[in-house]
């Protein structure tokens, strides 16, 4: 859905400014171009607006935050519960006022549902290093935050100095980023106090109590021209190694410690292994594509079965860092 469709669309509650639609295909917001439909989505006028939507939401309802949708998948028999559809709407990205160019560090403010090659090249054009890589991921820096995404020798927490929230309660907040636990393609909101306190306060679940809504990042002042080029050569090597041309969802498995996930995949034979229309990519075994027609179980089905066989013959259980959500 874009905004000139939302246009057309019925308003959610008289207080709020976005657009509401409900049984919306959820096919049409994931890259995979498969999986049922949403129970309601929601498209947000701006910050404020989400963080007044969500306090309308009641607390046993699931809300799913969707960027782009490239590293998610909807199960068949759709999602209950709530969507909000957060790209073109959270797309902000600046230099904080603090910041001058040309001196180092420079810090980077942007805001959650903006396309990560966006940022990287905002910061190549105002001659900063140490983003490139985000040309190389296809999602949002929401979703980049919550799993700490990376390619070409760098990773998003890398560089962050704060991050932004929004809680269930719809309360904006922002935390540092000892407050989180990160790793290899994981995030999680640390727990406070001295470990093993059993005083504990309950600690938000990303995705569940929480949802990144924006961050900072530390760039170092550099050659922008340089930096420039190294994103202009990332198409290139993407198309020369990824199924471009077809529906997909990005790597579908983390790499084991020491290991390629599409190494594994690949000397097990699985290259061209399909279920109905899903089908591991022969051009890079780690990537599984709609190659016509794909059926969200069908998509499962065989992510479920490269596990399987990867793990009976090479001992190695691989973990998907796809997210898969909705009824089964």
């Amino acid at each position: 859905m874009n905004m000139a469709e939302a246009l057309h669309l019925d308003p959610g509650p008289s207080s709020l400014r976005g657009v509401l639609r409900t049984g919306v295909a959820m096919a049409r917001h994931v890259s995979w171009r498969a999986g049922g439909s949403a129970d309601r989505v929601y498209v947000p006028a701006d910050l404020d607006d989400f963080a007044a939507f969500v306090r309308t939401i009641p607390q046993g309802e699931p809300l799913l935050v969707v960027g782009l949708g490239s590293n998610l998948l909807v199960r068949d028999r759709g999602f209950r519960g709530t969507v909000v559809l957060l790209h073109g709407v959270l797309s902000s990205v600046a230099l904080l006022p603090a910041s001058t160019p040309g001196e180092a560090p420079v810090d980077v403010s942007f805001e959650a549902g903006v396309a990560c090659p966006k940022v990287a090249r905002f910061a190549a054009m105002h001659g900063l290093e140490g983003a490139e890589f985000l040309a190389g991921i296809p999602g949002t820096m929401g979703g980049a935050l919550a799993m700490n995404a990376g390619c070409y020798g760098g990773q998003t927490w890398d560089r962050v100095t704060r991050a932004r929230l929004l809680t269930r309660d719809g309360e904006i907040i922002e935390r540092m980023p000892d407050a989180f636990d990160v790793g290899y393609r994981h995030v999680a909101i640390a727990r406070p106090g001295t470990p093993g306190s059993s005083a504990a306060a309950p600690v938000p679940v990303l995705g569940v109590d929480a949802w990144f809504i924006g961050a900072t990042l530390r760039l170092d002042a550099g050659d922008g021209a340089r930096s420039r080029a190294r994103i202009k050569e990332f198409p290139s090597r993407r198309i020369a190694t990824q199924p471009q041309q077809q529906p997909n969802a990005g790597s579908v498995f983390r790499n084991p410690n020491g290991d390629h996930a599409a190494r594994l995949i690949e000397s097990c034979g699985l290259k061209g292994l399909s279920i109905g229309g899903a089908e591991v990519s022969v051009r890079h075994a780690n990537f599984i594509v709609n190659r016509g027609g794909a059926t969200a179980s069908d998509i499962e089905a065989l992510i479920a079965s490269v596990r399987e066989r990867v793990l009976q013959q090479t001992g190695i259980e691989l973990v998907p860092e796809v997210r898969i959500v909705g009824e089964a």
